[in-house]
C-alpha cells in the first residue's frame, strides 16, 4: 500500500515554486511612456541633480533673510522671475518677484510667500521675518547626480515612470514579457454564448486566468477547451511547450479517468502533484514540459472549482510569473485588521476567507465561503490568511491580504 504524502503548507508549496524559477534572460528597451507595467532588467543612474539648481517652492519674494530681520522691511522689487527663466543677481535692499519653480537668483537665501507681503507700485513691504533657506528647494534635494533612482527587478509603476523622465530617460531597458499557454480540460465547460447541454456548465475560469496574467503583463496564447482525452492533452501541452515560458491548466489534476492531465505531463515531461493544506485549492500540480527543440516549459495545473482556481493563482501562481520576470520581492503586504464576525469551526488546513472592509474599518465574512461560490471573490476586498485550527471571534485580529496587493 502506497503512503499517503503529508499536505505540503501554503509556504513550502510556494518556497518549492520559487527556487525552480529560472528568470528571464532576454530584455527590451522600451520607451519610457510605454512602460508602463514592466519589469526593470538593469539599475537605472541619473546623470543629473534634481532639483537642477536652488529654486522656490512658493510664489513670492526672494530675499535677503536678515534684510527682513524686523519683520516689517520695505524693498524695492527690482525684477521679475518666473519659471524657466534666469534673474540677475539680487542687489541690496531690492527684493525679486518670484514663482514657483523659479531659479533663486544669486545673493538671495530666502523666499517670503506673497500671502506675508504687501506689493504696492515697484516696492514691497515684507510682514515676516524669514529664515536663511525658507521656502527654497535646494539643488540635489531629491536626487544626487550618479546615485541610483531605480533597481533592477523593479515593476514600474506611474510613479517610477514619472521619476525616470524627471532625470531625462527617455528609454528603459525591461524584461520581456512571460509567455504564457492556457487550456482548460473538461467535456462539461461551454463559451458564454453557446446553449448549455445537459450537464454543462459555462467556463468562467477562462475569463478569470486570462484577467490575471493580463494583470501581470503575460503574452497570453489561449487554447481554449481541451477534450477530455489522454491524446488531446498530449498534443496540447506539446504545442503549449513551443516558445513559452509557463503553462497553466484549469482541471484535471485529480486522480479520476477522466483526469488526463497527470499521465499527459508525466508522459510529455515531468510532475508533482501536490496536496496543499489551504482551503480553497488543495490540489497543485507543477512540472515541466520538454520542447522539442531544446529545453522546456514550466507547467502548472490549477483545480478546476473557480474559486480554487483563483486563490490557487493569487498565492502561487503570481508570485511564480513575477519571479520569472526577476522581481525579489514577491510577497503581498500583509494587514492586522478587525473581525467583525464569528468563525467558530477551525479546520485542519490554512483557510482563505473572502472578506470585505466594512464602514467600521473592520471586516465582514461572505457567508457561503465554498469553493465554488465565485460571487465571494467579487463581493470581497481580499482574502483573511486563517491559520490551521484557528476560530476567529468578533474583535479578534486577523491577517488580511488585500486584493490590491494580489491582483498585480
Amino acid at each position: 500500500m502506497t503512503e499517503k504524502k503529508p499536505m505540503l503548507s501554503a509556504p513550502e508549496a510556494l518556497d518549492i515554486l520559487l527556487s525552480a524559477v529560472r528568470p528571464i534572460a532576454e530584455t527590451e528597451v522600451l520607451p519610457t511612456l510605454e512602460a508602463n507595467g514592466r519589469v526593470l532588467a538593469v539599475d537605472q543612474t541619473s546623470q543629473l541633480d534634481v532639483p537642477p539648481m536652488d529654486n522656490t517652492q512658493m510664489d513670492g519674494y526672494a530675499v535677503r533673510a536678515e534684510e527682513c530681520a524686523s519683520g516689517n522691511a520695505q524693498l524695492r522689487v527690482s525684477q521679475r522671475i518666473p519659471a524657466g527663466v534666469v534673474g540677475q543677481p539680487l542687489q541690496p535692499g531690492t527684493a525679486a518677484r518670484i514663482f514657483t519653480g523659479a531659479m533663486i537668483p544669486e545673493g538671495a537665501d530666502a523666499v517670503v510667500m506673497q500671502e506675508q507681503c504687501e506689493a504696492g507700485g515697484d516696492s514691497v513691504i515684507v510682514r515676516h521675518a524669514p529664515k536663511t533657506g525658507e521656502w527654497i528647494r535646494r539643488t540635489g534635494e531629491d536626487i544626487r547626480a550618479g546615485s541610483i533612482i531605480l533597481f533592477r527587478g523593479t515593476r514600474l509603476r506611474a510613479q517610477e515612470l514619472g521619476l525616470a523622465a524627471s532625470v531625462g530617460l527617455a528609454g528603459l531597458p525591461v524584461v520581456r514579457r512571460p509567455r504564457v499557454a492556457v487550456f482548460f480540460t473538461g467535456d462539461e465547460l461551454a463559451m458564454p454564448g453557446e446553449a448549455l447541454k445537459p450537464g454543462a456548465i459555462y467556463n468562467s475560469n477562462r475569463f478569470t486566468l486570462r484577467g490575471l496574467l493580463e494583470n501581470l503583463g503575460c503574452e497570453i496564447t489561449d487554447y481554449g477547451i481541451v477534450p477530455d482525452s489522454l491524446d488531446a492533452t498530449r498534443d496540447t501541452l506539446r504545442k503549449a511547450a513551443a516558445g513559452h515560458d509557463l503553462i497553466i491548466t484549469s482541471g484535471g489534476v485529480s486522480v479520476g479517468e477522466e483526469d488526463h492531465i497527470k499521465p499527459a505531463v508525466e508522459a510529455e515531461g515531468r510532475l508533482n502533484m501536490w496536496q496543499i493544506a489551504i482551503k480553497p485549492g488543495k490540489p497543485l500540480a507543477f512540472g515541466e514540459i520538454r520542447r522539442e527543440e531544446a529545453g522546456s516549459a514550466y507547467f502548472i495545473g490549477l483545480p478546476g472549482n473557480p474559486v480554487s482556481s483563483f486563490v490557487t493563482f493569487l498565492l502561487f501562481v503570481r508570485p511564480f510569473i513575477l519571479r520569472l520576470q526577476g522581481v525579489a520581492d514577491v510577497a503581498p503586504r500583509a494587514f492586522a485588521m478587525r473581525a467583525d464576525f464569528s468563525w467558530p469551526k477551525a479546520d485542519r488546513r490554512n483557510e482563505f476567507l473572502r472578506a470585505r472592509i466594512n464602514p467600521a474599518g473592520g471586516l465582514d465574512l461572505f457567508a457561503n465561503q465554498g469553493s465554488a461560490v465565485l460571487t465571494s471573490t467579487t463581493w470581497a476586498d481580499g482574502l483573511i490568511d486563517n491559520p490551521p485550527g484557528n476560530v476567529i471571534s468578533p474583535g479578534d485580529t486577523v491577517r488580511f491580504l488585500s486584493f490590491s496587493e494580489l491582483l498585480y
